[in-house]
């Protein structure tokens, strides 16, 4: 896609050309993320910046358990009036 030339006013808005929020996919009412990386300043769809995080988490080794698994075994083995993992065993008994 070739480049765009756009202007900012005195209040420092941008209008971005409608074939780069369509490129984007960016809805009406849309947020981007903006950064400045060696001196540009960078806009990064919400569903882009997603798909980056996705990818960069797709190559982590999976979880011993998810918070809502270990909160269910620790609800259910105190249901059961036994201890549970964050739990020390009664003293004398075991």
């Amino acid at each position: 896609m070739e480049p765009f030339s756009v202007r900012m006013d005195a209040s420092g808005r941008v209008v971005i050309p409608r074939d780069l929020r369509i490129a984007l996919g960016l809805p009406d009412g849309g947020e981007l993320r903006l950064t400045v990386q060696d001196g540009e300043l960078r806009a990064t769809s919400r569903a882009t910046a997603l798909r980056r995080i996705w990818a960069e988490t797709a190559a982590l080794p999976p979880a011993a358990g998810s918070a809502g698994d270990m909160l269910r075994d620790a609800r259910r083995a105190e249901a059961r009036g036994g201890p549970h993992e964050d739990q020390a065993p009664a003293p004398g008994g075991g």
